[in-house]
């Protein structure tokens, strides 16, 4: 199990620091900013990313091209994207609240807003996006040490859930034909994130599976990379990472899983209602491996967002689960108009709103 980059960058940083006794929130903010030396390194990403926006932008403007036909989504539709979308942001404000331990709402909300807005116009953005979100928390009142675990527990456990999906979703692909009326996808994508809220349950609380998982991914991982140094110790570092989710989460763990999936199945929702808005049904285990591969073609760092790359790949794996081009074209504007676009000025609202300074109240 591997964090999301910007999870990773921002743990590093603020860790290193803690454990050279900055204590101080002034101390480790500095720590958090990159040094000057980074600027080159700025530069060539922004070279990667300006190379990377060219190559994909006939993907873009095909996406964007179809706006036109937005007249095919009725208001009761777009109405239900727009819900949908903002209880998938609800349920990740309800993990990072129970992930902080924070009194108040208005710490955590305003800073997932506005960190969410930066990682996704700033190239490699991940990183700036949690450095900014850790920054407010902190001026909020929350402990410098406690803030950086949440955060990378939050993520950590947000990124699991949705690298198991598509494991999930194999057995669907076995049943039934391509076409599936709203009900019976909803139904199939509600059994889903059943399962895996019980899959998740069984793993953060038993040993065994845990320890089966690390052995097959560190066995695999050898026999396809002969040459290189053997992979050591998955097993236990699963386990340590596992625990120190747990350690960070607390006795609220089971309201924090059941708000990571959620999170994904308001979000996968957003996609299957774009889908049936113009008419169209595919097969949910489809349905369902083209969204967790846009998620992961998010995580791209060359370019915001994963701005072009979801697009494209999107698109393309909706058509190969029965979507006809243009409806798949179409769907995936709808979709990333309120997963991607719409949240975008709200990033500004939550840094305008957050608390500057002042611990938080009781």
């Amino acid at each position: 199990m591997t964090a999301p980059e910007r999870s990773e960058t921002l743990g590093d940083r603020v860790e290193r620091a803690i454990e050279n006794r900055a204590d101080t929130p002034g101390e480790i903010e500095r720590a958090v900013e990159p040094p000057r030396r980074r600027i080159v390194k700025s530069a060539m990403w922004l070279a990667v990313t300006g190379i990377s926006l060219y190559l994909v932008f006939p993907s873009i403007v095909e996406v964007f091209g179809s706006w036109r036909q937005i007249t095919r989504f009725s208001i009761p539709w777009l109405a239900l994207m727009a819900g949908l979308q903002l209880a998938s942001f609800a349920c990740l404000w309800a993990l990072q609240h129970v992930a902080l331990r924070a009194r108040q709402w208005r710490p955590v909300i305003t800073s997932q807003l506005a960190g969410n807005a930066l990682s996704k116009i700033a190239p490699g953005g991940g990183a700036l996006g949690a450095a900014l979100q850790y920054r407010i928390l902190v001026q909020a009142g929350l402990p410098t040490g406690s803030t950086v675990a949440a955060l990378t527990a939050a993520n950590l456990l947000v990124f699991a859930v949705v690298l198991a999906l598509p494991i999930l979703a194999i057995p669907a692909l076995f049943r039934g034909s391509v076409d599936r009326t709203l009900l019976e996808t909803t139904i199939a994508g509600l059994a889903v994130f059943a399962v895996l809220v019980g899959i998740g349950a069984v793993l953060l609380t038993t040993d065994g599976p845990l320890r089966w998982i690390g052995r097959t991914v560190q066995r695999v991982r050898n026999a396809l990379r002969r040459k290189a140094e053997p992979l050591h110790g998955l097993p236990s570092r699963l386990l340590r990472e596992r625990d120190r989710i747990l350690a960070t989460l607390g006795p609220k763990w089971k309201r924090a899983l059941a708000a990571t999936a959620g999170k994904w199945l308001f979000d996968f929702g957003t996609l299957l209602a774009a889908l049936a808005a113009i008419g169209s049904h595919p097969r949910p285990g489809l349905a369902l491996l083209a969204f967790c591969g846009a998620q992961v073609l998010a995580q791209i760092p060359v370019t915001p967002g994963g701005l072009g790359f979801v697009e494209a790949g999107l698109t393309a794996m909706l058509a190969l689960a029965g979507v006809s081009p243009g409806d798949a074209v179409l769907a995936t504007f709808a979709y990333r108009l309120f997963s991607y676009w719409l949240p975008l000025p709200f990033g500004l609202g939550g840094w305008a709103l957050a608390p500057k300074t002042g611990a938080q109240e009781a």
